[in-house]
């Protein structure tokens, strides 16, 4: 052939639905001699309207619809929705409210963080890390449902503050204390093996990097930034944290092994904001009713979720919901996924996907304008 080479692209793709994704979406792989040259990654399988359908909605009842938009971060979408009413409202929530709200947070965060860690290690193939993983958890899901009720969707926040059933008695305040030693214990195990096991390092060490530059260059937001060196948690920002010490973690070279270890010394932090709520945790009122609905423009809210910055805004007009909008961390983190499988073997494209800890369901509200007028 003259002594020229003839290069072949080679599409591939995954989904909607693949073993190695929890939930539907679609992944496109262009690759070049089994190397990946370009990504794209397609969701909106899983839309459900929810953003229109909250549209006319009484406020408390939009708030708990909010909780359907993810079956993991349930919980912090609720809170988000509830401080976009009391910042438009003018409404001061108890203090003893604030810290219940914060310890479910963190509870949520954990678990999310494990449901990450253990979904990582079954696309890494260590079904037994994966397993383990899952066993930890469920300690944290029977820790929410015995403070609000349901293992996913607990329905603590509400206007004014947390529902009553959710404040935490003696025999409540106990169980989680106890938990967040097990849990402690149990993760610390987890991280000792997982770090000195040479196998599972070399897989992961330099697979799929995102830099610092790249990272801000992309909007990446949550964990995820974190993992490039870039030190910014916005729970540093939100007031109810302020009573609380703790440290934004980072890691550097935002690679597979430098996203799983943010999560994993991440829960440590959890847990020791958790202790400091159970420590101090004030007396009297969990929900202030001497509020009064009005009407309101726009309200804008930023929370950080266990996967970054989350939006929620939304006006009331006659005690509904009016012009809801809800942008995910996964919406922002979707540039960085296929970034991340760019140049790599294509065996390493999932891992480069799930090191950002996707959350698709949760980010199908997007849309795209399209002009049917317009010449194709």
């Amino acid at each position: 052939m003259d002594g020229k080479r003839e290069i072949i692209e080679t599409e591939i793709t995954m989904g909607t639905v693949h073993s190695a994704a929890i939930e539907p979406y679609r992944v496109r792989l262009f690759v070049e001699d089994e190397i990946v040259r370009d990504a794209e990654i397609t969701v909106g399988v899983n839309h459900r309207g929810i953003e229109r359908i909250m549209e006319g909605l009484p406020v408390e009842k939009a708030n708990s619809l909010t909780e359907k938009v993810c079956g993991i971060c349930s919980g912090v979408h609720l809170w988000n929705s509830v401080l976009v009413a009391e910042k438009g409202l003018g409404v001061e929530i108890p203090e003893r409210a604030s810290y219940i709200r914060i310890i479910v947070g963190e509870l949520e965060r954990i678990h999310s963080h494990l449901l990450y860690l253990a979904h990582g290690n079954e696309v890494l193939g260590h079904e037994t890390f994966s397993m383990r993983l899952f066993y930890i958890r469920e300690t944290v899901m029977e820790l929410l449902r015995l403070i609000g009720g349901n293992r996913v969707q607990y329905g603590v926040p509400i206007i004014g503050g947390i529902r009553p059933r959710a404040d935490l008695d003696e025999m409540k305040t106990q169980r989680i204390s106890e938990g967040m030693d097990f849990i402690e214990e149990k993760v610390e195990a987890f991280a000792e093996r997982f770090t000195s096991d040479p196998m599972v390092m070399s897989r992961i060490t330099g697979v799929c990097p995102i830099s610092r530059k790249d990272a801000l260059r992309l909007h990446v937001t949550g964990p995820t930034l974190r993992a490039t060196g870039v030190e910014f948690d916005l729970r540093t920002e939100m007031p109810c944290y302020d009573p609380f010490e703790f440290d934004v973690i980072t890691q550097d070279g935002g690679d597979v092994r430098a996203n799983l270890l943010m999560r994993v010394l991440e829960i440590f932090e959890s847990i020791n904001i958790i202790r400091q709520a159970l420590r101090d945790l004030p007396d009297g009122r969990v929900v202030d009713r001497n509020w009064e609905m009005q009407d309101t423009g726009i309200v804008k809210s930023y929370v950080e979720a266990p996967r970054g910055r989350l939006y929620h805004s939304y006006a009331i007009e006659d005690g509904r919901v009016r012009g809801s909008i809800i942008r995910t961390p996964s919406m922002s983190n979707i540039g960085a996924m296929q970034y991340a499988c760019i140049g790599h073997h294509i065996t390493d494209a999932q891992l480069g996907i799930v090191q950002c800890d996707p959350c698709f369901t949760c980010t199908d509200r997007a849309i795209e304008i399209i002009d049917l007028n317009a010449e194709r």
